[in-house]
């Protein structure tokens, strides 16, 4: 298997890689979240 690279300007790739940050931390929220609501934490609140 051969590798491509591909150049990008680098505000491109530091705003990438704070994305990337930000995807990884929802996706730590929501797992948890769901972990809460299969084990019976939430509570319905109005």
């Amino acid at each position: 298997m051969t590798t491509e690279t591909v150049s990008i300007p680098i505000e491109e790739y530091q705003l990438l890689k704070k994305k990337e940050a930000i995807a990884d931390d929802v996706v730590l929220q929501l797992e948890a979240s769901l972990k809460d609501l299969e084990a019976g934490r939430i509570k319905k609140v109005r």
